[in-house]
């Protein structure tokens, strides 16, 4: 797996203080990407366990609350790989961060009803999961003033509730 970018501390993409990581990779191209350069598996730098380490070492403050993963697209099946051992790792050194992903695939449709069905990988990274921001970026449908999220068709899901309920459940305090 490849990553676009890092950024060490980020108040844009979750609640407060995080470390953002761009994986490359997406094939939803949705019209009016932000980062659409990433849409390219190979675009970027190799991610390996040296910056693995880097990202550890910007999470070990107490300010920290977590890392974000976006795209690219972190849960196209190859990303998912990738990132399968580095979120083990990072919840057994950092119980305590949140980790939230932002995904074009549908909760209910896509995650639920094929890749979980279909895939081991997916059956174990989705529940290390926090916090899924859902849906494709819909360009007609986009809306500067919600939070955390670029169009109003995408939803901030709880990720533990969505699964123990089978659907997606929302982040109330961002719905």
């Amino acid at each position: 797996m490849n990553y676009a970018s890092i950024k060490p501390v980020d108040i844009a993409n979750g609640p407060g203080v995080r470390v953002s990581l761009f994986v490359s990779g997406c094939r939803h191209h949705c019209k009016g990407c932000f980062n659409a350069q990433a849409w390219d598996f190979a675009y970027g730098e190799p991610f390996t366990k040296e910056v693995w380490e880097q990202i550890f070492s910007c999470l070990d403050h107490d300010y920290m609350e977590g890392i974000t993963l976006l795209g690219g697209e972190p849960m196209e099946p190859e990303n998912q790989a990738g990132l399968l051992p580095f979120l083990k790792e990072l919840k057994k050194r950092f119980p305590e961060k949140s980790i939230w992903c932002f995904s074009g695939y549908d909760f209910e449709k896509d995650i639920l009803g094929r890749m979980m069905k279909e895939s081991e990988v997916t059956r174990e990274l989705v529940p290390l999961l926090d916090v899924l921001v859902d849906g494709k970026f819909v360009e007609d449908l986009k809306n500067l003033s919600l939070k955390f999220r670029g169009s109003e068709n995408q939803r901030i899901l709880d990720v533990p509730r969505s699964l123990a309920a089978g659907k997606a459940v929302w982040m109330e305090q961002y719905r």
